[in-house]
């Protein structure tokens, strides 16, 4: 099954958001410190009304855990710079990690060049990113259409 990373998340509205997608589309979500909020936010709670409650995700410690937790699976980053792969030109595999960055600064070199790929939506000249809990949004909905794993209706 796809499931959804978030790495070293900054703002709590997007960590909510992001939760209450994966619990309506039964998505898994890990969680990967350190937060730039506490977790029992307000505003995370708001953003991911009582979604939260029904979400499958986990709060892994550190990218170093994550990686080695998921060695056997590939991490796909969602990327917006220096990436030359468009997000529905790359073939999702089942087990396929899906990665967004920290709002605040994406992600640490080091850490993007151990993901298995990166993919970069499409956008506009001189835009420099698209919202982080959208963007996953975008690119999991490419993913689950390859598959055909949307939740039945």
């Amino acid at each position: 099954m796809i499931s959804l990373a978030v790495y070293h998340p900054q703002i709590p509205q997007n960590t909510g958001t992001l939760l209450r997608l994966a619990s309506c589309l039964g998505v898994h979500v890990d969680l990967i410190r350190p937060f730039g909020f506490i977790f029992n936010d307000t505003k995370l709670k708001r953003a991911g009304m009582d979604y939260i409650q029904t979400a499958d995700y986990e709060v892994i410690d550190s990218f170093e855990i994550f990686l080695e937790k998921y060695q056997n699976r590939r991490i796909i980053a969602m990327e917006a710079n220096n990436v030359s792969v468009a997000h529905n030109g790359f073939r999702y595999q089942d087990g396929d990690i899906l990665m967004v960055g920290s709002e605040h600064y994406g992600f640490f070199p080091e850490d993007l060049s151990r993901c298995s790929a990166m993919v970069k939506i499409p956008m506009v000249k001189g835009r420099r990113s698209i919202n982080m809990a959208i963007s996953a949004a975008i690119v999991l909905s490419e993913a689950m259409s390859q598959l055909n794993i949307f939740p039945e209706l």
